[in-house]
């Protein structure tokens, strides 16, 4: 059975939309769906007109997003359609859309420099896995890991399932006065939808690595339409 997948990707070049995008376009087709690839998230506002979408893969660091665009999307998800995306291209995604943020359940608020003189934003943290992370479908057998990359602040509410967690500590030089965690692996459900957001995809070399790779490829399949079905 052909399932449909759209890929929405655009915003901030720095993220690699194209390329990060590209990087799962063999595994959806060998997976059974149909690809096919927007680079507006003005698409959402007319996205029912072609029946119903068993997947939506954004990509879409910043940028802007119609009311109608932001409805047709949450309307999507409401119906049924899964939401996967990683770093910036969801938990950064039109920050100025009240309705997008709350369908998302959690919003990029800083990478914390691990240096006084904050040159780079790159460093070494850990992925941990939370109880329920251990038991779900999209992480089960993955241990804890690390990574070299941005490590991001999150924002969020209480209607989210978090399946892996990361924690900022708390040098003097912070002006924070405790470590935060933040969620670093997330799902939600909306009407019928199923949402899941990852937040490690800096660049391609983030989501080749395996560990992240796999979170990715579990993720559409467990968020797609044919799953939560």
């Amino acid at each position: 059975m052909t399932r449909r997948a759209v890929i929405v990707r655009g915003g901030w070049d720095g993220h690699d939309p194209a390329g990060t995008t590209d990087e799962f376009v063999p595994f959806l087709r060998e997976e059974g769906f149909d690809v096919r690839i927007e680079t507006s998230p003005e698409v959402y506002a007319s996205l029912a007109e072609s029946g119903p979408v068993d997947l939506i893969v954004q990509c879409v660091t910043m940028s802007e997003i119609s009311a109608d665009a932001a409805r047709g999307l949450r309307d999507a998800v409401a119906a049924g359609a899964g939401l996967v995306g990683w770093h910036g291209g969801i938990a950064d995604s039109f920050r100025a859309s009240s309705d997008y943020l709350q369908l998302i359940g959690g919003q990029f608020a800083a990478h914390p420099h691990p240096e006084p003189d904050g040159a780079s934003a790159m460093r070494r943290y850990t992925v941990e896995l939370t109880d329920a992370g251990r038991a779900h479908p999209i992480t089960a057998g993955l241990d804890d890991f690390e990574l070299t990359t941005e490590q991001y602040w999150v924002l969020h509410d209480d209607a989210i399932d978090v399946l892996a967690t990361t924690t900022h500590e708390a040098p003097d030089w912070q002006p924070w006065h405790r470590p935060v965690t933040s969620p670093a692996v997330w799902t939600r459900l909306w009407g019928r939808g199923r949402i899941a957001v990852v937040t490690p995809g800096h660049d391609l070399a983030t989501v080749r690595d395996q560990n992240v790779r796999t979170i990715i490829e579990r993720s559409m399949l467990w968020a797609s339409r044919t799953a939560s079905a």
